[in-house]
């Protein structure tokens, strides 16, 4: 089957919520219609952004249009960048280093999670943060971006059951070597969010330009570190590899469990 070409209507910013989820679904049945590895992060951030909306709905946040309005940019910037890198366009060398490995086999289906988690948390959520308030109100966001922590938690449990379809041998494994949530709640939502934080915190007060050369520092730097989940070592490399020889399914069967 011949590829088929991605959506041009990723290239129109999202403005709601809505949009982002309805974005996120175009990108996950492209990624089904062409075996493409792309899908496994959209699939997780369209939960993500259900249950956001979810939250703002029943009033968990204090300020829910502005929450939207922080989920929005904030998403904006990975379908740009993915929308950028299927168009033969560069975007941040972060996205770049995790959309070049959704063509590889190697990975396995939790390294493109985290490599996608290493581009968007790590470089993106600060930069979406620090545009969506003045430098002034940015502590008044601190409340609401804290409980985004509760969301991705939330979610966590799912994703480790989705992980251990796909590699049933997990489910026996986590009885004796620990949870992968424990791995997930690390990275995504205590280090890597408390850095987000700490970059927005940095990013606010700067003129145009100087925000432009931190980013651009900052996007080296988590490039960098995205090496480090492609290529972790031996052990875990030859771990990764058993992991990977045992998964079962297709990609698009990977993506519908991940959906």
């Amino acid at each position: 089957m011949s590829a088929t070409r991605f959506p041009a209507s990723i290239a129109t910013p999202a403005r709601t919520i809505d949009e982002v989820a309805h974005q996120l679904t175009a990108i996950i049945e492209w990624s089904k219609q062409n075996n493409s590895r792309t899908g496994y992060f959209a699939a997780l951030y369209r939960k993500v952004i259900i249950q956001a909306k979810k939250g703002i709905e029943e009033g968990l946040f204090d300020d829910g249009p502005r929450i939207e309005r922080l989920d929005v940019i904030f998403a904006n910037r990975y379908l740009q960048a993915c929308y950028q890198y299927q168009t033969g366009q560069t975007p941040t060398q972060s996205w770049v280093r995790a959309f070049d490995e959704t063509g590889h086999w190697w990975p396995i289906v939790l390294q493109h999670l985290l490599l996608g988690m290493n581009a968007h948390i790590n470089l993106d959520l600060g930069i979406a943060v620090a545009e969506t308030v003045p430098p002034r109100e940015l502590p008044d966001l601190k409340s609401d971006f804290d409980k985004i922590n509760q969301i991705l938690a939330s979610l966590v449990g799912d994703v480790q059951n989705e992980l251990a379809e796909i590699w049933p041998m997990l489910r026996l494994l986590n009885r004796y070597l620990g949870s992968a949530e424990t791995t997930l709640i690390n990275f995504s939502m205590a280090k890597a969010r408390d850095a987000a934080w700490s970059f927005a915190e940095t990013l606010s007060p700067l003129t145009l330009e100087q925000r432009q050369q931190e980013i651009a520092d900052k996007d080296e730097a988590i490039a960098l570190f995205s090496s480090v989940i492609s290529h972790p070592g031996f052990t875990a490399s030859f771990i990764n590899k058993i992991i990977r020889l045992g998964e079962r399914g297709t990609t698009r069967q990977h993506i519908e469990i991940l959906e």
